[in-house]
């Protein structure tokens, strides 16, 4: 921050004396200039050299009015500008995205970003941070929606002047996910699939059955109700149209919520998973639950009579579902990246190899598009030998057909 004397130039004359400028004897003669709270140029005129002094060292030490809040933003970390951030807009998010938004920070920005002054993050830590999203297998989906959070919240950061520059606008991320396959890292065998099913309890037997024989995903398991709502044994159909969600904050607990990305639909009932639904409500029944309901967008409660519930008849949370998963994948011999998630995979995969129409596997999975279908599991596709000059064959000339050119053709 220098003090400058306005009343005569840097510069000297011919005897080496300073020149006096235009303003020589009119006006201030000291001028500090300085970065203010939001770290725009200032400056401030003193008629006394040892007052500008005195400013000029409260302001590099941060004491002075004008340059005490940049101080403060200085210090502040990512955790403590992102807290600020979703409390001032969560009141005009969706419940979906209440619920997502605070566990992507929690899980995946926080313990890299929280404790970092928001100033200090740069590409660098950016890219270092992808890096590590990828070493870990993170779902290139995934990858893209904890990205959208930090670029988000950082471009917040610009426009509330605590950012000069968002680090995130020069990260290409759908060039650097290139080449990072949408393909399921493990696929479990149709005998890796039965000893699942072997060392799962009666109670829960008929999820399995949902994963692997329907290809649904674990929420729309959870959300399936014992009546035509979901299940149509006569047309034999399946009705895709709800998922259990769990939000203490805004519902004190569970409630029912359109499947994924909205991916509602009927699917055809494989035979033998109906049958095992039909032993799972004889065996073990449906247990009714007063839920909020919000899948036609409006909330209502409602009566929901649940398949799948505890031992005790209460709802399965995600921990307790984790619980029971990591045993039962331990007792089978499933790998660590088995999750319910690898029966959509093999639902999808046998689909695929035995030769049904990738058109019917979306619409099976309740794919948003056939592209998503095929980016996943075209590795699965069987492999049909081509006839080869094929088209040459049907275009080739037979004798009687070929025609002579008349010559006066010739000419042209």
């Amino acid at each position: 921050m220098p003090i400058d004397d306005l009343w005569y130039l840097t510069k000297r004359g011919p005897d080496k004396k300073r020149l006096p400028s235009k303003r020589h004897g009119r006006g201030k003669r000291w001028r500090v200039r300085y970065a203010d709270a939001a770290g725009e140029s200032r400056e401030k005129l003193f008629e006394r050299k040892t007052d500008a002094e005195a400013f000029d060292v409260e302001c590099r030490s941060g004491v002075a009015v004008e340059v005490k809040a940049k101080r403060e933003m200085d210090r502040l970390t990512f955790a403590e500008y992102a807290q600020r951030w979703k409390e001032s807009r969560e009141s005009g998010w969706s419940i979906e995205t209440r619920r997502r938004v605070p566990q992507n920070l929690r899980k995946r920005l926080l313990p890299t970003f929280g404790d970092q002054t928001i100033r200090s993050i740069n590409l660098t830590d950016v890219m270092a941070w992808i890096g590590e999203l990828l070493d870990e297998r993170v779902a290139k989906s995934s990858i893209g929606l904890y990205f959208g959070v930090l670029k988000t919240i950082l471009n917040a950061a610009v426009i509330d002047k605590v950012l000069s520059e968002n680090p995130c606008n020069d990260v290409n991320l759908s060039q650097l996910l290139r080449g990072v396959s949408r393909a399921p890292k493990w696929v479990p065998t149709e005998d890796q699939v039965l000893k699942l099913i072997e060392v799962v309890p009666r109670r829960f037997r008929a999820a399995i059955w949902l994963g692997a024989g329907e290809g649904l995903r674990i929420g729309e398991v959870l959300g399936m109700e014992d009546g035509s709502k979901c299940l149509d044994i006569a047309r034999a159909e399946l009705h895709v149209v709800q998922q259990l969600r769990r939000s203490v904050e805004h519902f004190d607990g569970f409630y029912l919520a359109p499947p994924k990305s909205g991916s509602a639909g009927t699917v055809d009932l494989d035979a033998v998973v109906a049958e095992e639904l039909a032993a799972h409500a004889a065996e073990v029944g449906a247990v009714e639950f007063e839920l909020p309901d919000i899948t036609d967008g409006k909330r209502v409660t409602r009566s929901a009579a649940l398949l799948f519930t505890t031992p005790r008849g209460k709802l399965i949370t995600d921990f307790y579902w984790s619980e029971l998963w990591d045993n039962w994948r331990a007792a089978a011999g499933w790998p660590k990246g088995g999750t319910f998630h690898s029966l959509r995979h093999f639902f999808a995969t046998t689909l695929m190899s035995n030769g049904v129409e990738p058109q019917e596997v979306q619409k099976a999975l309740r794919h948003a598009s056939l592209r998503i279908t095929l980016d996943t599991y075209v590795h699965w596709l069987p492999k049909q030998d081509r006839r080869r000059g094929l088209v040459g064959q049907l275009l080739r000339p037979t004798g009687s057909s070929r025609a002579t050119v008349p010559p006066a053709q010739d000419r042209h």
